[in-house]
C-alpha cells in the first residue's frame, strides 16, 4: 500500500496539479499590488503607529482627592470609547434607620429628570450624540451610576453624571412610575423559574439577621406606597456626600477627568441642601447564622412543552471573610475549587467539569439538578455558600451530601486540583478584565474601599502563592461558625436546623439518624 502511495505521488503519475484561485495567484495581497509579498509594506500606505506600553506605569490606576473629599480614579485604556461613573458608599445595608427599599427606589429613579434635563428621553438623546449608554446598579453596599460613551464627550458625560446624582427632580409622576416598576419586579422575582436571586436574599437574611448586609435589598411590598420625595431626600442628605463618592473613569486621561470633576462636582450644592450628615450608619456586620424557610408550590414554575420538574432548593452558607483580609484570596481559590453548576451545563474547557461539586456530587448523584458554590464578600464580612436543588422527596439526602462536601473541604487538598483552581481563577480574572465596564467597576470599588487598587498582576501573584495549608486553615476557621440555611419549595423532608448544625460539627458531615416507628 505504501509503495502504491509513493508511486501515486511522484512516480508514474507525476506531481498532482492544483486548480482554482491558488493556481494563478502568487500573493494574497489582491489585484491592486500583485507583486508585493505580505512581508513587505504596501507602497503609498502611511506607516502605522501602534500603542506602546512603557513598563507598568501605563497600567497604574491614578487617584486624586479633591478638597471636598471626592476621590477621582482613572485607568488608561487604548480605544475610542470610555466608561465613566460615580460609585457611592450607599446601599441596602445602610437602611436600618430608614424605610427599607430606598436604594431599590433610587436605582429605578436614576437618569430621570434633573435640574438641567427635563426628562429621561432628553438625557438619552444627549448621550446618543456621543454614542453613549447609561446604567445604574444598587447593591448591598454600593450604588453605581455609569455611562459608556465616546471619550471626546467626557465633559458632557461628567456634567450629566453630576446632575443625575446631585440634582434629581424626583417628581411625583416619576415616583409613581417607579412604584409600578418596583411592584412588577417583586412579582417577577417570585414567578421566575430561576430561584437564585430569591435564595441569595434569604441566605443573607438568615446569616445576618436584621443587620447590615442581612437587610432586604428589594423594597418590601408594604413600603412601596410610603416612598416619597421627603423620605428619599432625608436618605440622600446623609449618604450622597462627596467623601462617600468616587468618580472613576477608564479609557481617558487622568488630568482631563480631574479637570471635569473640579468643574462639575466641586462646590455644587445638591438639591436636598448640603447640611452636615446626621445619621450615617457605621455598623459592622454581625454574623448570626440561622434558617429561613419559604414553603412554596414549585410544581407550576415553568410550564410548556418541556416543563421544569418540581424542585426544592436549599442554600447552606458559612461566614468567610471580608475582601480586605489576606484570607480573601484563599477563599476565592476554594470557591473556584468547589465550582459546580447545573446538571445540564454545557461542559467544555474552563466550565469547571473537574471541580469537586461536579466530580463528587453531580456526576455521582444523577437525581440532583444543581450544586453550585458562591462566595459573597463585603468590606467587613463574607459568606461562602452552596446552592443545591433536587426532587422534594430527596431533600434530606441532598442536604447530607452538601454537609459532607463542607466537611471534605477541611481534608486533603490535591496538588493538581489546587493548581487547576488557581489557574482557572487567574484565567477568569484576566478574561473579565478585558472588558472596559468591568475594569471601571473594579477600579471604582477598590478605590472606594481602600483608596488604592491592586493591579491584576499583583492579584495573580497572590493567587499563585496559595498553598494547600492555606485552604485547610481558612476552612477550619469557617467550620467553627453556625451555618446559615435558606430553603425554598416543598420542605416536608427538610432536616431540622439543629441536625444540619450537628452534621457540620461532625467528622464525616452525616446527619443524625432518625428512627421512625411507622413509615
Amino acid at each position: 500500500m505504501a509503495a502504491n502511495m509513493v508511486r501515486f505521488r511522484g512516480g508514474a503519475w507525476g506531481p498532482v496539479r492544483r486548480f482554482g484561485l491558488a493556481a494563478y495567484r502568487k500573493y494574497s495581497s489582491g489585484g491592486g499590488c500583485p507583486s508585493v509579498p505580505l512581508t513587505s509594506p504596501l507602497p503609498g500606505v502611511p506607516k502605522p503607529v501602534f500603542a506602546t506600553v512603557d513598563g507598568q506605569e501605563k497600567f497604574e490606576t491614578k487617584v486624586t482627592t479633591l478638597e471636598n473629599g471626592l476621590r477621582i480614579a482613572s485607568q488608561n485604556k487604548f480605544g475610542q470609547f470610555c466608561t465613566v461613573g460615580i460609585l457611592i458608599n450607599s446601599g441596602s445595608r445602610h437602611e436600618a434607620k430608614y424605610l427599607s427599599g430606598i436604594s431599590h427606589f433610587l436605582e429605578k429613579l436614576a437618569f430621570s429628570s434633573t435640574a438641567q434635563f427635563g426628562s429621561k428621553d432628553e438625557i438619552l438623546l444627549t448621550l446618543e450624540k456621543h454614542g453613549g449608554i447609561c446604567d445604574c446598579q444598587a447593591s448591598r453596599d454600593t450604588t453605581m451610576y455609569a455611562v459608556s460613551a465616546d471619550a471626546k464627550g467626557l465633559d458632557t458625560v461628567v456634567n450629566l453624571l453630576a446632575d443625575v446624582v446631585l440634582q434629581p427632580r424626583l417628581s411625583d409622576e416619576e415616583i409613581e412610575m417607579t412604584r409600578m416598576a418596583v411592584q412588577f419586579e417583586l412579582e417577577d422575582l417570585n414567578m421566575r423559574p430561576d430561584p437564585e436571586p430569591l435564595l441569595t436574599e434569604m441566605i443573607h437574611a438568615a446569616a445576618y439577621r436584621e443587620n447590615t448586609v442581612g437587610l432586604n435589598r428589594f423594597c418590601p411590598v408594604e413600603n412601596i406606597e410610603k416612598m416619597d420625595q421627603k423620605v428619599l431626600h432625608s436618605y440622600l442628605q446623609n449618604y450622597y456626600t462627596p467623601d462617600r463618592m468616587v468618580l472613576a473613569g477608564v479609557g481617558i486621561e487622568h488630568e482631563q477627568l480631574v479637570e471635569c470633576a473640579r468643574k462639575y462636582l466641586l462646590g455644587v450644592d445638591p438639591v436636598w441642601r448640603s447640611e452636615k450628615p446626621k445619621q450615617v450608619d457605621k455598623s459592622v456586620a454581625q454574623y448570626t447564622g440561622g434558617i429561613i424557610k419559604l414553603e412554596k408550590d414549585m410544581s407550576d414554575v415553568s410550564l410548556g412543552p418541556t416543563p421544569i420538574p418540581e424542585l426544592t432548593h436549599i442554600m447552606i452558607g458559612l461566614e468567610s471573610c471580608s475582601f480586605l483580609e489576606e484570607d480573601f484570596i484563599p477563599f476565592a481559590v476554594l470557591n473556584m475549587m468547589m465550582g459546580g453548576g447545573g446538571s445540564f451545563s454545557a461542559g467544555g474547557p474552563g466550565k469547571g467539569m473537574f471541580t469537586r461539586l461536579y466530580l463528587n456530587v453531580l456526576n455521582r448523584h444523577h437525581w440532583m439538578y444543581n450544586a453550585t458554590s458562591y462566595h459573597h464578600s463585603y468590606e467587613d464580612t463574607g459568606l461562602l455558600c452552596i446552592h443545591a436543588s433536587a426532587d422534594p422527596r430527596q431533600v434530606r439526602e441532598m442536604v447530607e451530601i452538601i454537609t459532607r462536601e463542607f466537611i471534605l473541604m477541611a481534608g486533603a487538598v490535591g496538588e493538581v486540583e489546587l493548581e487547576r483552581a488557581k489557574t482557572q481563577l487567574k484565567s477568569m480574572l484576566m478574561m473579565n478584565l478585558e472588558s472596559r465596564p468591568v475594569i471601571f467597576e473594579d477600579v471604582g470599588r477598590q478605590v472606594l474601599a481602600t483608596n488604592t487598587r491592586k493591579l491584576p498582576h499583583e492579584l495573580c501573584s497572590l493567587i499563585g502563592n496559595v498553598k494547600p495549608n492555606d485552604i485547610k486553615r481558612v476552612v477550619a476557621k469557617m467550620l467553627r461558625n453556625k451555618p446559615a440555611v435558606a430553603a425554598l419549595g416543598d420542605l416536608t423532608e427538610l432536616p431540622t436546623y439543629e441536625h444540619i448544625q450537628a452534621a457540620l460539627s461532625s467528622k464525616d458531615g452525616r446527619l443524625p439518624r432518625m428512627y421512625r416507628l411507622f413509615r
